[in-house]
Protein backbone atom coordinates (compact mmCIF):
# COMPACT_ATOMS: atom_id res chain seq x y z
CA UNK A 1 0.00 0.00 0.00
CA UNK A 2 1.05 3.15 -0.62
CA UNK A 3 0.98 6.49 1.85
CA UNK A 4 -2.15 7.70 0.32
CA UNK A 5 -3.86 4.59 0.65
CA UNK A 6 -2.70 4.30 4.25
CA UNK A 7 -4.29 7.93 4.67
CA UNK A 8 -7.67 6.78 3.26
CA UNK A 9 -8.05 3.88 4.95
CA UNK A 10 -7.26 5.44 8.54
CA UNK A 11 -9.66 8.30 7.52
CA UNK A 12 -12.41 5.11 7.38
CA UNK A 13 -11.94 4.59 10.76
CA UNK A 14 -14.47 6.51 12.90
CA UNK A 15 -12.14 7.67 15.83
CA UNK A 16 -9.10 8.82 13.03
CA UNK A 17 -11.82 10.05 10.50
CA UNK A 18 -12.26 13.53 12.48
CA UNK A 19 -7.87 14.18 13.16
CA UNK A 20 -7.79 15.41 9.26
CA UNK A 21 -5.25 14.34 6.28
CA UNK A 22 -2.34 16.21 7.95
CA UNK A 23 -2.59 13.89 11.12
CA UNK A 24 -3.43 11.06 9.37
CA UNK A 25 -0.36 11.49 7.23
CA UNK A 26 2.15 11.51 10.45
CA UNK A 27 0.39 8.38 11.39
CA UNK A 28 0.65 6.44 8.53
CA UNK A 29 4.12 7.33 7.98
CA UNK A 30 5.07 6.27 11.51
CA UNK A 31 2.75 3.07 11.83
CA UNK A 32 4.53 0.00 11.79
CA UNK A 33 2.69 -2.77 9.54
CA UNK A 34 2.15 -6.74 11.18
CA UNK A 35 0.76 -9.74 9.78
CA UNK A 36 -0.64 -12.62 11.48
CA UNK A 37 -1.14 -16.28 10.71
CA UNK A 38 -4.79 -17.47 11.53
CA UNK A 39 -4.19 -18.88 15.56
CA UNK A 40 -1.30 -15.97 15.87
CA UNK A 41 -2.01 -13.82 18.72
CA UNK A 42 -1.70 -10.37 18.77
CA UNK A 43 -1.93 -9.43 22.31
CA UNK A 44 -2.94 -10.99 25.56
CA UNK A 45 -5.58 -10.00 28.32
CA UNK A 46 -3.88 -8.40 31.43
CA UNK A 47 -0.65 -7.24 29.11
CA UNK A 48 0.33 -3.48 29.56
CA UNK A 49 -0.73 -1.83 26.18
CA UNK A 50 1.56 0.97 24.55
CA UNK A 51 -0.53 0.94 21.27
CA UNK A 52 -3.47 0.87 19.20
CA UNK A 53 -3.85 -1.91 16.26
CA UNK A 54 -6.13 -1.03 13.74
CA UNK A 55 -7.10 -3.98 11.54
CA UNK A 56 -6.44 -3.46 7.52
CA UNK A 57 -7.11 -7.30 6.65
CA UNK A 58 -8.59 -10.19 8.17
CA UNK A 59 -10.62 -11.12 11.57
CA UNK A 60 -9.67 -11.17 14.62
CA UNK A 61 -11.69 -13.33 18.01
CA UNK A 62 -11.44 -10.82 21.22
CA UNK A 63 -11.61 -13.14 24.24
CA UNK A 64 -11.43 -11.58 28.00
CA UNK A 65 -10.71 -15.20 29.22
CA UNK A 66 -14.08 -14.95 31.46
CA UNK A 67 -16.32 -17.90 31.52
CA UNK A 68 -19.11 -15.03 31.19
CA UNK A 69 -17.48 -12.83 29.03
CA UNK A 70 -18.50 -12.58 25.68
CA UNK A 71 -16.71 -13.87 22.75
CA UNK A 72 -16.29 -11.06 20.04
CA UNK A 73 -14.95 -11.30 16.31
CA UNK A 74 -14.10 -7.88 14.40
CA UNK A 75 -12.22 -6.85 10.90
CA UNK A 76 -11.07 -4.33 8.64
CA UNK A 77 -11.58 -1.36 9.82
CA UNK A 78 -11.86 -1.65 13.65
CA UNK A 79 -9.09 0.50 16.15
CA UNK A 80 -7.98 -2.37 18.99
CA UNK A 81 -6.38 -0.22 22.00
CA UNK A 82 -7.97 3.44 21.52
CA UNK A 83 -7.46 4.28 24.90
CA UNK A 84 -4.18 3.10 24.80
CA UNK A 85 -3.43 5.72 22.55
CA UNK A 86 -3.67 8.05 25.13
CA UNK A 87 -2.78 6.69 28.01
CA UNK A 88 -1.04 3.64 30.19
CA UNK A 89 -3.51 1.17 30.04
CA UNK A 90 -4.14 -2.51 30.44
CA UNK A 91 -5.25 -5.37 27.68
CA UNK A 92 -8.79 -6.15 29.05
CA UNK A 93 -8.86 -8.90 26.32
CA UNK A 94 -6.62 -11.48 24.09
CA UNK A 95 -6.90 -10.61 20.24
CA UNK A 96 -6.64 -13.94 18.41
CA UNK A 97 -6.17 -13.96 14.29
CA UNK A 98 -9.13 -16.03 13.32
CA UNK A 99 -7.61 -16.02 9.72
CA UNK A 100 -4.70 -14.71 7.93
CA UNK A 101 -4.57 -11.14 8.82
CA UNK A 102 -2.55 -7.39 8.81
CA UNK A 103 -3.27 -4.42 11.81
CA UNK A 104 -1.29 -0.99 11.29
CA UNK A 105 0.55 -0.92 15.03
CA UNK A 106 0.64 2.74 16.07
CA UNK A 107 2.90 3.55 19.05
CA UNK A 108 1.14 5.63 21.45
CA UNK A 109 4.37 8.02 21.76
CA UNK A 110 3.56 8.42 17.41
CA UNK A 111 0.09 8.98 18.76
CA UNK A 112 0.70 11.73 21.43
CA UNK A 113 3.32 14.00 19.09
CA UNK A 114 0.97 13.94 15.98
CA UNK A 115 -1.27 15.42 18.56
CA UNK A 116 0.82 18.17 19.92
CA UNK A 117 1.75 19.22 16.35
CA UNK A 118 -2.23 18.94 15.60
CA UNK A 119 -3.77 20.90 18.03
CA UNK A 120 -7.05 21.27 15.95
CA UNK A 121 -7.24 17.29 15.71
CA UNK A 122 -6.44 17.35 19.62
CA UNK A 123 -9.41 19.19 20.38
CA UNK A 124 -11.70 17.36 17.89
CA UNK A 125 -10.44 13.79 19.72
CA UNK A 126 -10.96 15.43 23.06
CA UNK A 127 -14.66 16.60 22.24
CA UNK A 128 -15.49 13.15 20.15
CA UNK A 129 -14.05 10.86 23.78
CA UNK A 130 -15.93 14.03 26.19
CA UNK A 131 -19.25 13.09 23.75
CA UNK A 132 -18.79 9.32 23.89
CA UNK A 133 -18.71 9.35 27.97
CA UNK A 134 -21.45 11.55 28.32
CA UNK A 135 -23.51 9.29 26.24
CA UNK A 136 -22.11 6.24 28.28
CA UNK A 137 -23.14 7.85 31.78
CA UNK A 138 -26.27 8.39 29.79
CA UNK A 139 -26.73 4.22 29.17
CA UNK A 140 -25.78 3.62 32.63
CA UNK A 141 -27.93 5.82 34.25
CA UNK A 142 -31.04 4.18 32.32
CA UNK A 143 -29.76 0.80 32.81
CA UNK A 144 -29.73 1.84 36.89
CA UNK A 145 -33.58 3.42 36.68
CA UNK A 146 -34.59 0.00 35.11
CA UNK A 147 -33.05 -2.06 37.57
CA UNK A 148 -34.60 0.36 40.49
CA UNK A 149 -38.16 -0.18 39.01
CA UNK A 150 -38.02 -3.56 39.12
CA UNK A 151 -36.98 -3.80 43.32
Amino acid sequence: MSIEDDIGFLASVPTFRLLGPGALRILAIGCESRSLDSGDVLFRADEPADCGYVVQEGAFRLDSGRPDGPLVSVGPGVLLGEMALLIDTIRPVTATATEPSTVMRIPRQLFLKMLEGFPDAAFRLRDHLASRALETAEDIAQVRAHLDIGR
